[in-house]
């Protein structure tokens, strides 16, 4: 009889661990219904060079080599600082909204004019 009982209490302990005999988990699911969206970072490439200009033409082949090895890469967002001054960083390309949405994948302070929506439209190019 003394079996029984303990058989019987072990049976129920277990129940009550399931809840019951209700097949929900005991453990919650995750508090958020999806994945977090993916977030940008920064990758920050050390070089040498002699002057701002030189620095600022190979930053801009560096980008340009690396966007056609890996095409994810954010180009826009690409740019220069001083080494020990991150806070002085200058984009490396345009970034100008089109027409159709696109953006201007020319370097920064390029020659050529973006002038704003109106009689003309939005200029690209190099002039009239």
């Amino acid at each position: 009889m003394r079996d029984e009982r303990a058989e019987r209490r072990r049976r129920g302990a277990v129940a009550g661990l399931r809840g019951g005999g209700r097949e929900d988990p005991l453990i919650g699911g995750p508090r958020r219904p999806a994945p977090r969206p993916p977030r940008f970072f920064t990758v920050h490439l050390g070089f040498a060079a002699a002057e701002p200009a030189v620095a600022r033409e190979l930053a801009v082949a560096y980008a340009e080599a690396l966007g056609l090895l890996r095409p994810e890469l954010a180009l826009g967002a690409a740019a220069l600082s001083p080494a020990d001054a991150w806070h002085r960083a200058e984009r490396l390309f345009c970034g100008a909204v089109g027409p159709d949405g696109e953006r201007c994948a020319d370097v920064a302070d390029h020659p050529g004019f973006h002038h704003a929506p109106g009689p003309g439209g939005l200029g690209w190019g190099d002039g009239d």
